[in-house]
């Protein structure tokens, strides 16, 4: 374990925390539209949650994000993916894990968002108010933060919760991304 990890209990931590101010990005989505998180904040609440293809806890989570994007996106809510790789390649693992909200495309050379936000690993995900202030930072995969972050979209909404788990699934609290 790190010494941050040490520090903090064995979790490990993004490095925009919240209460940090999320830094304005403009990135290209699947499909070629242009997406702006200033006007996306304009509109309401970001979810923003960065990832890369190959790595089995965005495997596990992004079809959990999904569920919140099909039971609380819309609206006031805007719920992103940031992808880590190539177009190609992640249009693939859309289609294998059923991600049918937009993912933006990070620039594979620089990563300049994912270095904006202080990415050390992925999945990181953050609650980003319609204020541009990160409300919760998450990494890794944590039920508790995703549980949290349903409760926002449907909040910002108007609307009555609507389960993410089910009670038949057995569901990790917590894995190190």
């Amino acid at each position: 374990m790190t010494l941050l990890g040490r520090l903090f209990g064995g979790k490990q931590m993004a490095a925009l925390s919240p209460g940090t101010t999320a830094p304005q990005f403009e990135l290209s989505a699947v499909g070629g539209t242009k997406f702006s998180l200033k006007d996306a904040l304009a509109r309401g609440p970001v979810l923003a949650a960065f990832f890369k293809i190959s790595c089995p806890v965005c495997q596990y989570a992004f079809p959990f994000f999904e569920r919140i994007y099909r039971a609380h996106g819309g609206g006031k809510v805007t719920i992103v993916g940031i992808s880590q790789n190539e177009p190609k390649d992640t249009v693939q693992f859309l289609s294998r894990f059923g991600i049918t909200f937009p993912v933006l495309l990070e620039d594979t050379k620089t990563f300049s968002v994912s270095n904006a936000y202080g990415l050390t690993n992925v999945p990181t995900a953050f609650w980003i108010g319609q204020d541009g202030q990160i409300e919760i930072s998450s990494v890794g995969w944590s039920r508790a933060d995703v549980e949290q972050m349903a409760q926002k979209a449907a909040e910002a909404n108007g609307a009555a919760l609507r389960p993410i788990f089910q009670s038949s699934e057995q569901i990790a609290d917590f894995r190190a991304g």
